[in-house]
């Protein structure tokens, strides 16, 4: 089963010289999860660690003695993904997988029932502040009709103007920087975000 509507703020976008008070400050706004491109190193919080290396198997230890909940590579970056997902199993992490928007999603089909989450991105990696590309939508709705319960995230220009799209494509884990980060209130911004998801996973449920 789907683990329910999550809103996870990218901390590529927050003041970096002052990372834990940022961290500290998504928390008490209501973030469910925060999102870091990593490598770093983190403190008490539920750290989802996004890979964008070019070999994530390096990284699953030391990520895993830093304290990361979840280790997400990209399925690019390796050319066995069955070992790496062991591997940061038995480092005791949850593994999430990552496609870019050159990918197609088929790629990631046969790893879906070994994994806690798929991400797809919805920007080229790498860069905050990019354009979303409505044209990965397809891919979320694929894989929601193929495997209801896999956590399906989306990460790359989201916010409220674009969480519908995601909500409704299946989405239900949603990375959003800029548009969490700056806002005045990141609070009502997170809230906006979780119910536009939550909505959009019941009236799936109703129509099943």
């Amino acid at each position: 089963m789907a683990s329910g509507c999550k809103i996870g703020p990218s901390i590529l976008n927050s003041d970096l010289a002052n990372l834990g008070t940022e961290c500290l400050r998504m928390l008490d706004s209501g973030a469910d999860y925060l999102h870091l491109d990593g490598p770093c190193s983190s403190g008490r919080s539920v750290f989802y660690m996004h890979m964008m290396v070019s070999r994530p198997e390096q990284w699953v230890k030391p990520m895993a003695v830093a304290g990361a909940n979840q280790y997400t590579f990209h399925l690019e970056a390796t050319e066995n993904p069955g070992a790496l997902i062991k591997d940061i199993r038995e480092n005791g992490m949850k593994v999430g997988l990552a496609i870019k928007p050159g990918t197609t999603v088929e790629y990631l089909a046969p790893w879906a029932n070994q994994i806690d989450m798929a991400l797809v991105m919805t920007v080229e990696p790498g860069f905050g502040g990019q354009k979303f590309m409505d044209d990965m939508m397809p891919k979320v709705h694929w894989l929601r009709t193929q495997f209801p319960s896999l956590d399906i995230e989306v990460d790359g220009g989201v916010g409220p103007d674009t969480v519908h799209k995601c909500a409704e494509a299946g989405a239900n884990m949603i990375v959003s920087g800029s548009a969490i980060m700056r806002s005045e209130d990141p609070r009502s911004v997170i809230n906006l975000l979780r119910n536009v998801c939550s909505e959009a996973a019941q009236k799936r449920s109703l129509d099943r």
